[in-house]
């Protein structure tokens, strides 16, 4: 079995104006990145810790930080690329990601005060790009409401950069370098807790980034298509169906862009919910392939026999599935591997 390789990033976007956010574990971080697409524009998520030349190679127009559970005085935690900084397009942190961006750039966190979770509110202490024409202010107050959820602030800003918001609990809640398109807050936008969030995250990929809205989704699957057909001229293709939503989508635009080259294959572990593989079969039946259906029951099964601790058993059951799919069935054999 051989391994396609991957499809260039920026080969499948049908555009040069492309948000890179990267991920520093909040579990909020793929809802970044939909309101960036659902206000036409182009985004991708990746590690923390992306390559430098990946970086450079995807040339995004703009990034974005995501918060993350760790903290940023942790020893080992992840830092923002240098390659970030060195593209010189305008950048905006949020938690997680103002709190590494502060320190990286000279500035000082702490921690060791209570944890601020829910809702809350930020006084505007000076203008910005980043909050021009808000709405969303509290009408007993006069400040913006938000959403926090961190147990570690900002102490001192980075030089350069110029407080936009705050409150008694965190003085410096957002920060600016006006002139390096700088930002960092340390509230989410991306929740619908935060009421003027889509309008600060329009504000950040329009008014400072200069990007537009024609991204759609349907443009999306045409580029990728044409891609995909690039990729994968000839050979068949075995594409690992799981049943959830990812992995149908990478088999549609497969099957839209190689047709009857692709050969779908879903692995019957005997640890599936009953039936669960005949509602599988059923949702895939209107799909222009035929799924097989690989029954490895006997080997997941005899693989745990006697098995208790659950992390022995995740770690066999992924032993399991991989030579499974990468040649140890006899049904799997003579195919590239595509996999998301």
């Amino acid at each position: 079995m051989t391994r396609s390789p991957p499809v260039s990033p920026a080969g499948v976007t049908g555009t040069d104006e492309r948000v890179l956010i990267l991920d520093y574990g909040s579990q909020y971080t793929q809802l970044i990145a939909r309101r960036v697409r659902e206000l036409g524009v182009y985004a991708e998520i990746h590690p923390g810790d992306w390559d430098g030349q990946a970086i450079a190679r995807f040339a995004p127009r703009a990034i974005i930080l995501s918060g993350g559970p760790a903290s940023v005085l942790d020893e080992g935690s992840l830092r923002i690329p240098e390659a970030v900084f060195a593209l010189g397009v305008p950048l905006l942190g949020i938690c997680y990601g103002m709190q590494a961006l502060a320190l990286q750039l000279g500035g000082e966190v702490e921690e060791g005060w209570p944890r601020e979770y829910g809702s809350a509110e930020v006084e505007l202490c000076a203008p910005s790009l980043l909050f021009e024409g808000i709405s969303g202010m509290s009408e007993s107050s006069g400040r913006l409401a938000v959403w926090m959820s961190h147990g570690i602030r900002v102490k001192k800003m980075p030089p350069g950069f110029a407080i936009l918001a705050g409150n008694a609990s965190t003085p410096i809640a957002a920060v600016a370098d006006e002139t390096r398109l700088w930002y960092g807050i340390q509230f989410h936008p991306e929740v619908r807790h935060t009421p003027s969030g889509t309008h600060l995250l329009m504000n950040f990929l329009r008014k400072i980034a200069g990007l537009g809205n024609s991204w759609q989704m349907d443009r999306f699957e045409e580029t990728a298509s044409r891609t995909l057909q690039a990729e994968l001229p000839s050979g068949r293709v075995l594409v690992a169906l799981s049943g959830g939503v990812d992995s149908a989508v990478l088999a549609a635009l497969l099957a839209r862009a190689i047709g009857d080259r692709l050969v779908p294959i879903l692995v019957d572990t005997g640890l599936l919910r009953e039936g669960e593989v005949d509602g599988i079969r059923e949702a895939f039946a209107s799909f222009p392939f035929t799924l097989r259906i690989v029954d490895a029951s006997a080997r997941f099964l005899e693989a745990l026999a006697e098995v208790s601790d659950p992390e022995e058993k995740r770690r066999r059951i992924g032993g399991s599935f991989h030579r499974c799919i990468h040649g140890g069935s006899p049904e799997i054999s003579g195919y590239s591997l595509s996999r998301t």
